[in-house]
């Protein structure tokens, strides 16, 4: 039995789970420069769950593309957060509906007994805040995926 490799999972939909910190981290890098239109967020109160569909870029192909020439590519995936108490926004205008996010960061901030605030921080100063009674999330590719619609590795000015 050997350890998986990150070739082994070439072509594949993603799947990962976070349950601390450091997992969130790694979620947090592959949905850097994510963009969602602002409809595609929901909080079902009853479930305790927020909800995002994102376009992601696929990071983890980048450089094989960059390598052999391949067309940069994004996925829609499902960005699934559970035991969500409460949730604030800062600077985003929910009445405009035609408004596209760009997530550039989701950091994550321990309180007492597994308790938290994660933040999802977005381009242009918006920002989402979760208070989140223990840290369980989910991401989730859920089409195949495309060919990014700019052809180019998403970048941020200096």
């Amino acid at each position: 039995m050997s350890d998986a490799r990150f070739e082994d999972g070439d072509e594949q939909p993603l799947r990962l789970i976070a349950q601390d910190g450091e997992g969130l981290a790694v979620i947090a890098t592959l949905l850097q420069d994510a963009v969602f239109p602002i409809t595609e967020m929901s909080l079902v109160r009853q479930k305790r769950r927020f909800a995002l569909m994102l376009n992601r870029f696929r990071w983890e192909y980048r450089e094989a593309a960059e390598k052999t020439g391949r067309q940069f590519e994004r996925v829609q995936s499902l960005l699934v957060f559970e035991d969500v108490l409460a949730v604030r926004s800062q600077h985003i205008d929910r009445t405009a509906t035609d408004t596209i996010l760009s997530l550039l960061d989701i950091s994550f901030l321990p309180g007492e007994d597994g308790t938290g605030l994660v933040t999802l921080v977005l381009a242009g100063g918006g920002a989402i805040g979760l208070q989140v009674e223990a840290l369980d999330v989910t991401l989730r590719d859920v089409t195949r995926p495309y060919l990014a619609p700019s052809g180019k590795v998403p970048e941020h000015g200096a």
